[in-house]
Protein backbone atom coordinates (compact mmCIF):
# COMPACT_ATOMS: atom_id res chain seq x y z
CA UNK A 1 0.00 0.00 0.00
CA UNK A 2 1.52 3.35 -1.01
CA UNK A 3 1.91 6.12 1.61
CA UNK A 4 -0.94 8.23 0.23
CA UNK A 5 -3.46 5.38 0.47
CA UNK A 6 -2.19 4.45 3.92
CA UNK A 7 -2.66 8.01 5.21
CA UNK A 8 -6.12 8.17 3.69
CA UNK A 9 -7.04 4.84 5.29
CA UNK A 10 -5.80 5.98 8.71
CA UNK A 11 -7.69 9.28 8.38
CA UNK A 12 -10.94 7.50 7.52
CA UNK A 13 -10.44 5.08 10.39
CA UNK A 14 -9.81 7.95 12.84
CA UNK A 15 -12.88 9.87 11.70
CA UNK A 16 -15.18 6.87 11.98
CA UNK A 17 -13.78 5.81 15.37
CA UNK A 18 -14.81 8.91 17.28
CA UNK A 19 -17.57 11.48 17.35
CA UNK A 20 -17.44 15.24 17.68
CA UNK A 21 -19.82 18.20 17.80
CA UNK A 22 -17.54 20.12 15.45
CA UNK A 23 -19.17 18.30 12.57
CA UNK A 24 -22.92 18.02 12.36
CA UNK A 25 -22.64 14.96 10.12
CA UNK A 26 -23.76 11.74 11.75
CA UNK A 27 -21.75 8.67 10.87
CA UNK A 28 -24.89 6.54 10.50
CA UNK A 29 -25.83 4.63 7.39
CA UNK A 30 -29.14 3.42 8.82
CA UNK A 31 -32.25 5.59 8.40
CA UNK A 32 -33.22 7.61 11.48
CA UNK A 33 -36.98 7.88 12.22
CA UNK A 34 -36.86 11.61 12.97
CA UNK A 35 -35.31 14.80 11.62
CA UNK A 36 -31.75 15.33 12.88
CA UNK A 37 -30.90 18.58 11.12
CA UNK A 38 -31.91 20.88 13.99
CA UNK A 39 -30.49 18.81 16.87
CA UNK A 40 -28.22 20.57 19.33
CA UNK A 41 -24.95 18.80 20.15
CA UNK A 42 -22.94 18.85 23.38
CA UNK A 43 -20.18 16.71 24.95
CA UNK A 44 -21.59 15.28 28.19
CA UNK A 45 -18.73 13.07 29.39
CA UNK A 46 -15.33 14.00 28.01
CA UNK A 47 -13.51 11.19 29.83
CA UNK A 48 -15.41 8.52 27.90
CA UNK A 49 -16.23 10.59 24.79
CA UNK A 50 -20.01 10.60 25.28
CA UNK A 51 -21.71 13.03 22.87
CA UNK A 52 -25.40 13.93 23.20
CA UNK A 53 -27.54 15.34 20.40
CA UNK A 54 -31.09 16.39 21.20
CA UNK A 55 -33.97 18.57 20.10
CA UNK A 56 -37.69 19.13 20.57
CA UNK A 57 -39.59 17.42 17.76
CA UNK A 58 -43.04 18.63 18.85
CA UNK A 59 -44.79 20.07 21.89
CA UNK A 60 -44.51 16.77 23.78
CA UNK A 61 -41.81 14.79 21.95
CA UNK A 62 -38.02 15.12 22.32
CA UNK A 63 -35.42 13.42 20.12
CA UNK A 64 -32.07 12.15 21.44
CA UNK A 65 -28.95 10.57 19.96
CA UNK A 66 -26.20 9.48 22.35
CA UNK A 67 -22.90 8.41 20.81
CA UNK A 68 -20.19 6.53 22.68
CA UNK A 69 -17.11 4.48 21.75
CA UNK A 70 -17.55 0.71 21.60
CA UNK A 71 -14.11 0.24 23.20
CA UNK A 72 -15.74 0.50 26.63
CA UNK A 73 -16.88 -3.09 25.89
CA UNK A 74 -19.80 -2.78 28.28
CA UNK A 75 -23.19 -1.17 28.39
CA UNK A 76 -23.74 2.59 28.19
CA UNK A 77 -26.58 4.25 30.07
CA UNK A 78 -28.29 7.62 30.11
CA UNK A 79 -30.58 8.34 33.07
CA UNK A 80 -33.12 11.05 33.74
CA UNK A 81 -33.25 11.98 37.43
CA UNK A 82 -35.62 14.18 39.41
CA UNK A 83 -33.02 15.30 41.95
CA UNK A 84 -29.64 14.38 40.47
CA UNK A 85 -29.32 11.09 42.35
CA UNK A 86 -29.37 7.61 40.85
CA UNK A 87 -32.01 6.07 43.10
CA UNK A 88 -35.52 6.79 41.85
CA UNK A 89 -34.43 7.73 38.34
CA UNK A 90 -35.22 6.06 35.02
CA UNK A 91 -32.54 5.11 32.50
CA UNK A 92 -32.07 3.89 28.96
CA UNK A 93 -29.33 1.31 28.53
CA UNK A 94 -27.70 0.15 25.30
CA UNK A 95 -25.10 -2.55 24.70
CA UNK A 96 -23.38 -4.41 21.89
CA UNK A 97 -22.26 -7.83 23.11
CA UNK A 98 -20.88 -8.79 19.69
CA UNK A 99 -20.73 -7.53 16.12
CA UNK A 100 -24.24 -8.84 15.48
CA UNK A 101 -25.84 -8.96 18.96
CA UNK A 102 -26.92 -5.85 20.83
CA UNK A 103 -29.84 -4.49 22.78
CA UNK A 104 -31.46 -1.44 24.26
CA UNK A 105 -33.88 -1.27 27.20
CA UNK A 106 -35.28 1.15 29.73
CA UNK A 107 -34.76 0.53 33.44
CA UNK A 108 -36.11 1.85 36.72
CA UNK A 109 -33.35 2.42 39.28
CA UNK A 110 -35.24 1.63 42.48
CA UNK A 111 -32.05 1.14 44.52
CA UNK A 112 -28.37 0.32 44.31
CA UNK A 113 -28.65 -3.45 44.41
CA UNK A 114 -29.08 -5.42 41.18
CA UNK A 115 -32.50 -6.72 42.21
CA UNK A 116 -33.80 -3.17 42.68
CA UNK A 117 -32.92 -2.22 39.08
CA UNK A 118 -35.83 -3.49 36.97
CA UNK A 119 -36.09 -3.55 33.19
CA UNK A 120 -39.05 -2.24 31.20
CA UNK A 121 -40.06 -0.11 34.18
CA UNK A 122 -39.86 3.59 35.01
CA UNK A 123 -41.58 6.82 34.02
CA UNK A 124 -39.99 7.25 30.58
CA UNK A 125 -42.32 6.95 27.58
CA UNK A 126 -39.85 5.64 25.03
CA UNK A 127 -40.38 5.74 21.24
CA UNK A 128 -38.37 4.86 18.12
CA UNK A 129 -35.54 3.36 20.19
CA UNK A 130 -32.64 1.58 18.55
CA UNK A 131 -28.93 0.95 19.02
CA UNK A 132 -26.98 1.54 15.80
CA UNK A 133 -23.30 0.72 15.24
CA UNK A 134 -21.77 3.51 13.14
CA UNK A 135 -18.51 1.59 12.79
CA UNK A 136 -16.50 -1.00 14.63
CA UNK A 137 -15.52 1.72 17.11
CA UNK A 138 -18.62 3.91 17.52
CA UNK A 139 -22.19 3.26 18.67
CA UNK A 140 -25.33 5.40 18.66
CA UNK A 141 -28.30 5.14 21.00
CA UNK A 142 -31.27 6.66 19.16
CA UNK A 143 -34.59 7.31 20.87
CA UNK A 144 -37.43 9.75 21.45
CA UNK A 145 -39.18 10.62 24.72
CA UNK A 146 -42.83 11.58 24.91
CA UNK A 147 -42.70 14.41 27.45
CA UNK A 148 -43.28 18.18 27.42
CA UNK A 149 -39.90 18.70 29.11
CA UNK A 150 -37.25 16.08 29.96
CA UNK A 151 -35.47 16.34 33.30
CA UNK A 152 -32.36 18.56 33.21
CA UNK A 153 -30.61 16.21 35.64
CA UNK A 154 -28.87 13.57 33.55
CA UNK A 155 -26.88 10.51 34.61
CA UNK A 156 -24.38 8.62 32.46
CA UNK A 157 -22.74 5.30 33.27
CA UNK A 158 -20.73 2.50 31.72
CA UNK A 159 -20.87 -1.17 32.66
CA UNK A 160 -18.10 -3.64 33.53
CA UNK A 161 -15.96 -5.14 30.79
CA UNK A 162 -17.69 -7.86 28.74
CA UNK A 163 -20.71 -8.04 31.08
CA UNK A 164 -24.07 -7.34 29.48
CA UNK A 165 -27.78 -7.72 30.35
CA UNK A 166 -28.97 -11.13 29.20
CA UNK A 167 -32.28 -12.76 28.41
CA UNK A 168 -34.62 -13.47 30.16
CA UNK A 169 -33.99 -11.37 33.30
CA UNK A 170 -31.83 -8.66 31.72
CA UNK A 171 -30.12 -8.02 35.07
CA UNK A 172 -27.95 -4.94 34.90
CA UNK A 173 -24.40 -5.42 36.27
CA UNK A 174 -23.19 -2.66 38.58
CA UNK A 175 -21.60 0.22 36.70
CA UNK A 176 -17.85 0.81 36.86
CA UNK A 177 -17.97 4.55 36.24
CA UNK A 178 -20.65 7.22 36.27
CA UNK A 179 -21.25 10.97 36.15
CA UNK A 180 -24.16 13.27 37.00
CA UNK A 181 -24.71 16.52 35.10
CA UNK A 182 -27.28 19.25 34.63
CA UNK A 183 -28.13 20.47 31.15
CA UNK A 184 -29.76 23.63 29.86
CA UNK A 185 -31.74 22.32 26.89
CA UNK A 186 -32.17 25.78 25.40
CA UNK A 187 -28.44 26.51 25.23
CA UNK A 188 -26.79 23.10 25.31
CA UNK A 189 -24.63 24.08 28.29
CA UNK A 190 -23.86 21.48 30.95
CA UNK A 191 -22.47 21.39 34.46
CA UNK A 192 -21.39 18.49 36.64
CA UNK A 193 -23.39 17.73 39.80
CA UNK A 194 -20.90 17.31 42.64
CA UNK A 195 -23.01 16.00 45.52
CA UNK A 196 -20.91 12.93 46.29
CA UNK A 197 -18.54 14.60 48.78
CA UNK A 198 -21.43 16.35 50.52
CA UNK A 199 -23.35 13.07 50.82
CA UNK A 200 -20.30 11.26 52.20
CA UNK A 201 -19.60 14.04 54.72
CA UNK A 202 -23.22 14.04 55.85
CA UNK A 203 -23.29 10.28 56.30
CA UNK A 204 -19.90 9.74 57.94
CA UNK A 205 -20.11 12.70 60.33
CA UNK A 206 -23.55 11.66 61.56
CA UNK A 207 -22.59 7.99 61.87
CA UNK A 208 -19.37 8.72 63.75
CA UNK A 209 -20.64 11.68 65.77
CA UNK A 210 -24.11 10.77 66.98
CA UNK A 211 -24.20 6.99 66.97
CA UNK A 212 -20.66 5.70 67.56
CA UNK A 213 -18.65 8.32 69.47
CA UNK A 214 -21.67 9.20 71.65
CA UNK A 215 -22.08 5.53 72.60
CA UNK A 216 -18.38 5.21 73.47
CA UNK A 217 -18.57 8.37 75.59
CA UNK A 218 -21.64 7.05 77.39
CA UNK A 219 -19.89 3.74 78.10
CA UNK A 220 -16.98 5.56 79.74
CA UNK A 221 -19.36 7.77 81.74
CA UNK A 222 -21.30 4.83 83.14
CA UNK A 223 -18.78 2.03 83.62
CA UNK A 224 -15.41 3.66 84.29
CA UNK A 225 -16.09 6.03 87.19
CA UNK A 226 -13.43 4.21 89.21
CA UNK A 227 -10.93 6.07 87.01
CA UNK A 228 -11.81 9.25 88.86
CA UNK A 229 -11.29 12.03 87.76
CA UNK A 230 -9.99 10.87 84.36
CA UNK A 231 -13.33 9.30 83.43
CA UNK A 232 -15.12 12.66 83.61
CA UNK A 233 -12.68 14.48 81.31
CA UNK A 234 -12.71 11.57 78.84
CA UNK A 235 -16.51 11.42 78.91
CA UNK A 236 -16.92 15.18 78.44
CA UNK A 237 -14.27 15.43 75.70
CA UNK A 238 -15.59 12.48 73.69
CA UNK A 239 -19.21 13.66 73.92
CA UNK A 240 -18.18 17.18 72.89
CA UNK A 241 -16.37 15.79 69.84
CA UNK A 242 -19.40 13.67 68.93
CA UNK A 243 -21.72 16.66 69.34
CA UNK A 244 -19.63 18.91 67.07
CA UNK A 245 -19.21 16.20 64.40
CA UNK A 246 -22.93 15.42 64.55
CA UNK A 247 -23.99 19.05 64.22
CA UNK A 248 -21.72 19.54 61.19
CA UNK A 249 -23.17 16.33 59.72
CA UNK A 250 -26.72 17.65 60.15
CA UNK A 251 -25.77 20.95 58.51
CA UNK A 252 -24.31 19.00 55.56
CA UNK A 253 -27.56 17.07 55.35
CA UNK A 254 -29.67 20.24 55.30
CA UNK A 255 -27.46 21.69 52.56
CA UNK A 256 -27.72 18.46 50.56
CA UNK A 257 -31.49 18.37 50.96
CA UNK A 258 -31.80 21.94 49.72
CA UNK A 259 -29.44 21.32 46.81
CA UNK A 260 -31.26 18.20 45.64
CA UNK A 261 -34.72 19.40 46.69
CA UNK A 262 -35.12 15.94 48.25
CA UNK A 263 -38.31 14.94 50.07
CA UNK A 264 -36.87 13.53 53.31
CA UNK A 265 -39.18 15.19 55.84
CA UNK A 266 -39.17 12.39 58.45
CA UNK A 267 -35.40 11.93 58.28
CA UNK A 268 -34.90 15.68 58.61
CA UNK A 269 -37.35 16.04 61.53
CA UNK A 270 -35.66 13.25 63.50
CA UNK A 271 -32.28 14.89 62.85
CA UNK A 272 -33.59 18.19 64.22
CA UNK A 273 -34.92 16.35 67.30
CA UNK A 274 -31.49 14.78 67.83
CA UNK A 275 -29.88 18.22 67.49
CA UNK A 276 -32.25 19.65 70.15
CA UNK A 277 -31.53 16.73 72.50
CA UNK A 278 -27.81 17.37 72.02
CA UNK A 279 -28.23 21.03 72.99
CA UNK A 280 -30.27 20.02 76.06
CA UNK A 281 -27.39 17.76 77.10
CA UNK A 282 -25.00 20.70 76.84
CA UNK A 283 -27.41 22.75 78.96
CA UNK A 284 -27.51 19.91 81.50
CA UNK A 285 -23.71 20.01 81.83
CA UNK A 286 -23.74 23.78 82.34
CA UNK A 287 -26.43 23.51 85.06
CA UNK A 288 -24.99 20.40 86.70
CA UNK A 289 -25.56 20.57 90.50
CA UNK A 290 -22.91 19.54 93.01
CA UNK A 291 -22.77 15.84 94.04
CA UNK A 292 -24.03 16.61 97.55
CA UNK A 293 -27.04 18.57 96.26
CA UNK A 294 -30.52 17.14 96.99
CA UNK A 295 -31.58 17.50 93.34
CA UNK A 296 -28.50 15.72 92.01
CA UNK A 297 -30.36 12.38 91.70
CA UNK A 298 -33.04 14.05 89.53
CA UNK A 299 -30.36 15.62 87.38
CA UNK A 300 -28.72 12.21 86.97
CA UNK A 301 -32.02 10.71 85.83
CA UNK A 302 -32.57 13.56 83.37
CA UNK A 303 -29.03 13.43 81.95
CA UNK A 304 -28.91 9.64 81.56
CA UNK A 305 -32.43 9.32 80.10
CA UNK A 306 -31.89 12.12 77.60
CA UNK A 307 -28.62 10.55 76.46
CA UNK A 308 -30.23 7.15 75.89
CA UNK A 309 -33.10 8.69 73.93
CA UNK A 310 -30.65 10.67 71.78
CA UNK A 311 -28.54 7.60 70.95
CA UNK A 312 -31.62 5.48 70.17
CA UNK A 313 -32.99 8.04 67.71
CA UNK A 314 -29.53 8.52 66.18
CA UNK A 315 -29.08 4.80 65.48
CA UNK A 316 -32.59 4.42 64.04
CA UNK A 317 -32.21 7.54 61.89
CA UNK A 318 -28.88 6.26 60.56
CA UNK A 319 -30.49 3.04 59.34
CA UNK A 320 -33.34 5.09 57.87
CA UNK A 321 -30.79 7.31 56.12
CA UNK A 322 -29.21 4.23 54.52
CA UNK A 323 -32.65 3.26 53.25
CA UNK A 324 -33.34 6.72 51.81
CA UNK A 325 -29.94 6.83 50.15
CA UNK A 326 -30.50 3.45 48.54
CA UNK A 327 -27.34 2.10 50.09
CA UNK A 328 -26.64 -1.58 49.59
CA UNK A 329 -26.75 -4.30 52.21
CA UNK A 330 -23.01 -3.90 52.88
CA UNK A 331 -23.58 -0.55 54.60
CA UNK A 332 -26.46 -1.91 56.68
CA UNK A 333 -24.38 -4.95 57.64
CA UNK A 334 -21.20 -3.00 58.49
CA UNK A 335 -23.03 -0.45 60.63
CA UNK A 336 -25.16 -3.18 62.22
CA UNK A 337 -22.03 -5.12 63.19
CA UNK A 338 -20.49 -2.01 64.82
CA UNK A 339 -23.66 -1.32 66.83
CA UNK A 340 -23.92 -5.00 67.80
CA UNK A 341 -20.30 -5.01 69.09
CA UNK A 342 -20.92 -1.86 71.14
CA UNK A 343 -24.13 -3.37 72.52
CA UNK A 344 -22.32 -6.57 73.53
CA UNK A 345 -19.68 -4.48 75.32
CA UNK A 346 -22.43 -2.58 77.16
CA UNK A 347 -24.10 -5.85 78.26
CA UNK A 348 -20.81 -7.31 79.52
CA UNK A 349 -19.88 -4.14 81.42
CA UNK A 350 -23.40 -3.81 82.85
CA UNK A 351 -23.31 -7.39 84.18
CA UNK A 352 -19.84 -6.83 85.59
CA UNK A 353 -20.93 -3.58 87.30
CA UNK A 354 -23.97 -5.22 88.87
CA UNK A 355 -21.96 -8.20 90.13
CA UNK A 356 -19.37 -5.85 91.66
CA UNK A 357 -22.10 -3.75 93.28
CA UNK A 358 -23.78 -6.87 94.71
CA UNK A 359 -20.49 -8.09 96.19
CA UNK A 360 -19.91 -4.71 97.84
CA UNK A 361 -23.44 -4.76 99.28
CA UNK A 362 -22.98 -8.27 100.68
CA UNK A 363 -19.61 -7.32 102.08
CA UNK A 364 -21.09 -4.28 103.81
CA UNK A 365 -23.92 -6.37 105.31
CA UNK A 366 -21.45 -8.98 106.57
CA UNK A 367 -19.20 -6.40 108.23
CA UNK A 368 -22.18 -4.70 109.90
CA UNK A 369 -23.34 -8.00 111.45
CA UNK A 370 -19.98 -8.64 113.27
CA UNK A 371 -20.32 -7.63 117.02
CA UNK A 372 -17.97 -4.93 118.21
CA UNK A 373 -15.27 -5.91 120.76
CA UNK A 374 -15.93 -4.99 124.37
CA UNK A 375 -13.58 -2.41 125.78
CA UNK A 376 -11.42 -3.55 128.63
CA UNK A 377 -12.10 -1.90 131.92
Amino acid sequence: MNPTCLCLFLLITLVTSQDSCSSNLLQIQHPIPFDTRSLLCTPVWDTNNFILRYGQASSDVWSFILSFPSKINGYAAIGFSKDGSMVGSSAIVGWMASAVAGGMKRYYLGGKSQKQVTHDQGDLYLMNASLVPASTSLLYMIFQLKTPQPSPNLLFAIGPNAQFPEYPNYLLPKHTDEISITIDYSKGSTGEISNLNLRRSHGMLNIVGWSIVMIIGSIIGRYFKHWDPIWFYLHASIQAFGLVAGIIGILCGLALSKKLDAKVTNHKNVAILIFVLGLLQVLAIVLRPKPESKIRKYWNWYHHSLGRILITFAVLNTFYGFHLGGEGSKWFLAYGVIIAILLIIVVILEIRMRITARKKTQSTKTSSNIPQSLELA
